[in-house]
């Protein structure tokens, strides 16, 4: 449960390697976060985060999960519930693509969809429905503000994280009423090792910035995030360009 301040005291992450879900579970293992389980393939980089982690004193578990692999997530995520209640949900998993190859590739578009989308889908029904059950927890959904509006430069990645966002947002009107809460967060361009070698855009943010976004968001309660905050108002003003105008910029 939720302690008096709001922090949560278990964490599940789904995409345990991520910059942003490390950034994140490193402030939430340096309060009052005890018990962590790190969802992802196992990698070099998921052992480091985990020896991380439990060097911050936290109680870590490792767990095997595919993202782009749906047919296990029940079996997987299953397991870490029935081992007790799990206070906050990090869905941090997600590919950016390449986009002029999987343009004149298919079965490599169909992946980017399966990890981004199909995967996420799957996974945030199984949380959702366990955290029903629980009556108290949140899932933190990364989205993307790329999902705001289908870009020519990759609008692959854009209209999975397009899918993703509104299926969050869905999820957590669902969820309204039985305690559990749905929070979507929506950075910008992040520097990260996803975007290295990719010109920077305005607004490029860290993971650090978006980690303290997250937590200031679930203290308040927030449905969405925006990192950084005027990413919200740049979007807006995008969205509603027409779409003559819109092809014309550089994005």
């Amino acid at each position: 449960m939720m302690n008096a301040l709001g922090d949560p005291q278990s964490l599940l992450v789904l995409g345990g390697s991520s910059e942003i879900a490390m950034a994140t579970a490193r402030r939430l293992a340096g309060g009052r976060t005890r018990r962590i389980w790190l969802a992802g393939r196992p990698s070099e980089r998921l052992d480091a985060a985990t020896a991380e982690l439990r060097g911050l004193g936290a109680e870590v578990t490792t767990v095997p999960f595919d993202a782009g692999d749906p047919a296990g997530h029940e079996e997987v995520l299953g397991k870490v519930f029935a081992e007790g209640d799990v206070d906050l949900v990090l869905l941090a998993f997600g590919v950016l693509g390449d986009q002029a190859r999987d343009e004149e590739d298919a079965a490599a578009a169909v992946d980017v969809a399966r990890v981004n989308y199909l995967g996420a889908v799957s996974a945030g029904v199984i949380c959702g429905q366990a955290l029903r059950r629980q009556g108290h927890g949140s899932l933190v959904v990364l989205s993307s503000v790329a999902g705001e509006r289908a870009r020519r430069s990759n609008f692959i990645y854009g209209s999975t994280k397009a899918g993703l966002d509104a299926f969050a947002q869905g999820l957590g009107d669902s969820l309204r009423g039985t305690g559990a809460h749905v929070l979507v967060v929506r950075p910008g361009f992040v520097r990260s090792r996803m975007t290295a070698g990719l010109p920077e855009a305005p607004l490029a943010t860290t993971p650090d910035a978006v980690a303290e976004a997250i937590l200031a968001g679930l203290r308040r309660g927030a449905e969405t995030v925006w990192v950084p905050g005027a990413m919200r108002f740049v979007m807006s003003g995008l969205r509603h360009l027409p779409r003559a105008v819109f092809r014309r910029l550089p994005v």
